[in-house]
């Protein structure tokens, strides 16, 4: 059964905001990033953490995946201890501007002055700031409360990623001094905290996907001094051994031609793993699951995650 969280929820381990964990999952599109990280956040649960799942933009991927009736601003509890939430920039800044203003019809009028939507519109990487600035609002106990153990994000692909992160930077070189400066600041110090945030980039074992991870996984620790997780997505096991493909290669059928594809398959695959374990030292082999079931598929990839 669905149904919409209370705000004053709160799971006993939250007492202590700082022990919240953030997760972020990235990647190119088309990985399976958005699978990877509702394993996660299945995983997290099942390890008795309140756990929401969050996606960012204006349509979502798991309502439709999941079969869900709706999926909104508001967390749905979607498994016991598994919610789920859709976030826009400028939800969440409404959010924040009506948790300090407390009266409706003040922040009402706020949002719908003119010159505040054109700043909104045009003020450089805002949605991204109030957007990270909800995902660490627990750690930094400031703003509207987030009643979570554990905050997994299925953030944006690996480009609009990278934007996301700069923001409070780059904000608060904008804006040095007063409550946004201060604010910005301090969100940037939680991203970069690897006690409180974790970074998960989804490849593929494909030329293209892993070139466009690695370079991801370098900028995160060279730009924000982070050491990310990759995860190899849609590795094919073959439950044949490498001599058994030599040997059927060697028949003249239409089994042998699949046999060579297969091996030839396999081992540029491998090449493949070989290169993301010299990228990074926390790797993850998640195989290719034939799966019809959404849950299904999401729960055999939960049980290979680390």
């Amino acid at each position: 059964m669905l149904c919409v969280m209370p705000i004053n929820q709160r799971s006993a381990t939250l007492l202590e905001p700082m022990k919240q964990e953030i997760h972020f999952v990235t990647g190119k599109g088309g990985v399976g990033k958005s699978v990877l990280a509702a394993a996660l956040a299945l995983k997290k649960s099942q390890e008795g953490k309140n756990t929401l799942l969050v996606e960012l933009g204006d349509q979502s991927f798991f309502k439709d995946f999941f079969g869900l009736p709706q999926v909104g601003f508001q967390p749905v509890t979607i498994r016991p201890l598994l919610s789920v939430a859709l976030w826009t920039g400028e939800a969440c800044l409404q959010e924040y501007a009506r948790h300090f203003i407390k009266v409706e019809s003040l922040a009402k009028l706020f949002f719908e002055n003119a010159v505040m939507k054109a700043f909104i519109n045009v003020a450089p990487a805002l949605p991204e700031l109030a957007i990270l600035g909800k995902v660490t609002s627990g750690p930094r106990k400031h703003g509207p409360p987030l009643p979570f153990d554990c905050i997994v994000v299925d953030a944006f692909a690996t480009g609009h990623f990278i934007a996301l992160l700069e923001a409070p930077k780059g904000m608060a070189e904008a804006v040095q001094f007063g409550p946004m400066g201060e604010q910005s600041r301090s969100i940037d110090a939680h991203i970069r905290n690897p006690e409180i945030c974790k970074y998960h980039v989804v490849t593929l074992p494909e030329e293209l996907p892993l070139k466009e991870a690695s370079e991801l996984v370098a900028r995160l620790k060279n730009e924000f001094g982070v050491t990310a997780e990759l995860i190899m997505n849609k590795m094919i096991e073959a439950p044949v051994s490498e001599k058994t493909l030599q040997e059927v290669q060697a028949e003249n059928s239409d089994l042998s031609k699949f046999a060579e594809y297969l091996d030839g398959h396999i081992r540029r695959q491998n090449q493949m793993w070989a290169q993301a374990q010299e990228l990074s030292p926390q790797v993850t082999r998640v195989p290719l699951y034939f799966e019809s079931s959404a849950w299904a598929l999401v729960e055999k990839t939960t049980e290979v995650l680390k």
